[in-house]
């Protein structure tokens, strides 16, 4: 398998729980008193898998490799790529705190909480699509193969460093789960 496909497979699931954290707002916004449990995983999917594993991936790794192979940042697609990022950040740590705010009983909360689900999800389907055409085939016209398995045995180092061993398995069951309650 191929380091892109390995990404885009994680897109998969990605865009998975975009679509269960768009249904667990709406019924927020709808009065449904939502687990805390499900926000938790929720935020702790975005934050450590989304986040600190799959963009940890592009960021440490493939980003870098494809800049040594004249892909430009600046000004370049990976520079966009990067700076969602980060704008991926500010808007998760605004739903972590709405997220604490709803669970200690906030009014406001849920307003707080569909504004920054709603920017993270646009957001992300829109990078995850610019990703999977356009940077990714970039990246398999200009890594050889022995890049390429460089480039998974990194992934797969920094997934059991970053998240441990059995968290992606365990992330995917809670995806599951929350697909079943809400979907």
């Amino acid at each position: 398998m191929k380091a892109t496909r390995e990404l885009i497979q994680e897109h998969e699931g990605i865009t998975l729980m975009l679509k269960i954290l768009n249904a667990v707002v709406k019924k927020a916004q709808q009065g449904t008193q939502v687990p805390q449990e499900d926000l938790d995983g929720i935020v702790e999917f975005l934050t450590v898998f989304v986040d600190k594993c799959h963009h940890g991936k592009e960021e440490d790794f493939l980003f870098p490799e494809l800049e040594k192979l004249g892909i430009p940042k600046e000004n370049g697609p990976i520079g966009v790529m990067l700076s969602e990022h980060e704008e991926g950040r500010g808007l998760i740590a605004d739903l972590k705190a709405a997220v604490a705010a709803y669970k200690g009983g906030d009014s406001a909360a849920v307003a707080a909480m569909s504004k920054a689900a709603e920017g993270y999800i646009f957001l992300l389907n829109a990078h995850i699509n610019k990703e999977n055409n356009v940077l990714f085939a970039m990246a398999d016209n200009h890594l050889n193969a022995e890049k390429d398995d460089w480039l998974k045995a990194q992934f797969d180092a920094l997934e059991l460093e970053r998240i441990g061993a059995g968290k992606h398995e365990a992330f995917h069951a809670m995806i599951h789960r929350l697909e079943k309650a809400y979907l």
